[in-house]
């Protein structure tokens, strides 16, 4: 197999506190920092959420425009996805950000069951979340916790709602949501391919299913996401030292399959996305 694989690196997320694992970036200047570990490891996305002053979630455009400005400097052509997840916001304000054009922004088109709450993606807000995605020649990853949300993303697809080529993101081993299993893990890829044949896919695994969900995707063909958002998000038994080194995690398992690992260029290539300024 020599189709390059696409590495997401998730760098911070909204739950993990330094009290938990202190690798986890909060800060703008840590988030760049790790950041630029991480892509010179062999990241080509950044998958980014912003803190408050005491860490917890924001959705200050502020934020993001600095944090987008400093990436985009230190990380030369990286591709920056900005994450409108609800944890960050309430309504519209989960999508204030969009103005500043990232390349990609996640989309969350269902809502599902998370551990302690129900994560809410009322059909409203999605529609609006993707109307601004359009205005703004913004990508949409669309993160599916379920395999509804592949089916309304197809719909949405073939109605203009989301044009273009589908990236889509399957998540698994979030508590009450889809679990790490290989027989869902086989048939997310086959409806993918039936209902949107020309969709690009990812996967990630959240906590200790992360390296498992990795391989899986690595060894199918598909891309990858990694991260400390990802590794200490439900599960303190895995603590990673870095987002770096997940990163590199991800680069020796592609080796193992013969996958070649995507430049920046070349996954913006492959998703279809502008070139670098």
């Amino acid at each position: 197999m020599s189709d390059p694989c696409i590495i997401c690196v998730a760098i911070t997320g909204s739950v993990p506190r330094k009290k938990d694992n202190p690798a986890v970036p909060t800060t703008i200047s840590e988030q760049i920092e790790s950041t630029h570990a991480a892509f010179e490891a062999g990241a080509s996305i950044c998958h980014a959420h912003v803190r408050n002053d005491d860490e917890t979630p924001s959705s200050d455009p502020e934020k993001f425009a600095a944090l987008k400005e400093g990436l985009e400097k230190h990380c030369p052509g990286m591709i920056i996805q900005l994450s409108t997840g609800g944890r960050s916001g309430a309504g519209q304000e989960r999508g204030g950000m969009l103005s500043l054009r990232p390349d990609m922004a996640s989309l969350s088109v269902g809502s599902n069951n998370f551990p302690t709450r129900v994560y809410e993606n009322p059909p409203d807000l999605v529609d609006w979340l993707a109307s601004e995605m359009r205005k703004y020649d913004v990508k949409p990853e669309i993160e599916a916790f379920d395999l509804s949300h592949i089916h309304q993303a197809a719909k949405m697809n073939r109605d203009g709602r989301i044009p273009g080529d589908l990236y889509v993101q399957f998540v698994m081993g979030v508590k009450n949501a889809m679990p790490v299993d290989r027989e869902t893990f086989d048939f997310y890829i086959k409806t993918v391919k039936r209902l949107v044949p020309t969709a690009q896919w990812c996967a990630a695994g959240i906590g200790a299913g992360q390296s498992v969900v990795s391989e899986w995707a690595i060894a199918a063909g598909g891309h990858t996401r990694t991260g400390l958002e990802d590794n200490v998000r439900w599960d303190k038994e895995t603590l990673a030292p870095s987002n770096a080194a997940l990163v590199t995690r991800a680069v020796e398992t592609c080796a193992r399959y013969d996958r070649p690992v995507a430049t920046p260029a070349q996954a913006r290539e492959i998703l279809g996305l502008r070139p670098a300024t």
